[in-house]
C-alpha cells in the first residue's frame, strides 16, 4: 500500500513538472505574438513595437507627483531590505563554494534566476526600470538560495514533514515520508545521489 501511494506522488509530480514544461512553451508563443527575440541576453523588438512602447512610457514628473504620499514613505522600508539581500547573496555564495564540492552536489548557477531585462523595455520610464531591475534581484536571489536551499535539504534531510507546508520545492515530493524510518535508511543514499546529479525526480 505504502508503495502505491508513493508511486502515485511519483506520477502527481511528474504530471506537475510537465504541466511546468507546457506553461512554458506558452509562454514561448506569447512572445512570439509580442514580437520580440531574444539574442545575447538582449532584447529585439519591431521598430514599430518600440514606437508604441515609447508613446505609452509614464512621463516622469506625473509619475512620482501623481504618487500616494504613503508609497512615497515606505519606499525606504522597500529599498532597505537590498542590505540583508546581498549579504544573503554573498553568504550564499560563500556556502556553495565551500560546502557543495566536499559533498559532490553541483553549483547552482546565480545567472540562470537573476535576470535583468526589463530595464530594455521603452514603455517604462526611469523608476520603473530602477523598480524592475531591484525586483528583480531580490526574487532572482531568493530562487537562487530556494534551489541551493532545497539541494541541500535534499542531501542532509530528504524527509516530508509531518504538517502540509505550502511553497514547497520542486525536490519536496520524492523525499521520504515522515515517519517511515524504513524508507530513510533505504533510499538516503538514493536521495543523496539524486541530489548529486541535481536533477529532481
Amino acid at each position: 500500500m505504502a508503495q502505491a501511494t508513493r508511486d502515485e506522488i511519483t506520477r502527481l509530480v511528474e504530471s506537475i513538472r510537465a504541466l511546468e514544461r507546457q506553461l512554458e512553451l506558452e509562454f514561448a508563443k506569447r512572445r512570439v505574438e509580442l514580437n520580440y527575440k531574444v539574442h545575447d541576453g538582449i532584447v529585439y523588438f519591431e521598430q514599430a513595437v518600440m514606437a508604441r512602447h515609447r508613446l505609452l512610457r509614464a512621463r516622469l514628473l506625473r509619475y512620482v507627483f501623481g504618487a500616494r504620499p504613503a508609497m512615497i514613505l515606505s519606499a525606504p522600508v522597500i529599498y532597505a531590505l537590498i542590505i540583508p539581500l546581498v549579504l544573503l547573496d554573498l553568504f550564499v555564495a560563500l556556502y556553495q563554494a565551500v560546502c557543495f564540492p566536499v559533498y559532490g552536489i553541483p553549483h547552482v548557477r546565480r545567472s540562470d534566476y537573476i535576470a535583468f531585462d526589463r530595464e530594455q523595455l521603452a514603455y517604462l520610464n526611469v523608476i520603473e526600470k530602477i523598480n524592475c531591475a531591484y525586483c528583480a534581484y531580490a526574487n532572482g536571489v531568493l530562487a537562487h538560495v530556494r534551489e541551493v536551499a532545497s539541494r541541500t535539504e535534499e542531501f542532509w534531510c530528504p524527509i516530508k514533514h509531518a504538517r502540509r507546508v505550502l511553497g514547497v520545492h520542486a525536490r519536496y515530493g520524492s523525499f521520504v515520508d515522515y515517519g517511515d524510518a524504513d524508507a530513510y535508511r533505504f533510499e538516503l543514499e538514493r536521495l543523496r545521489a539524486q541530489a548529486r546529479s541535481a536533477e529532481p525526480t
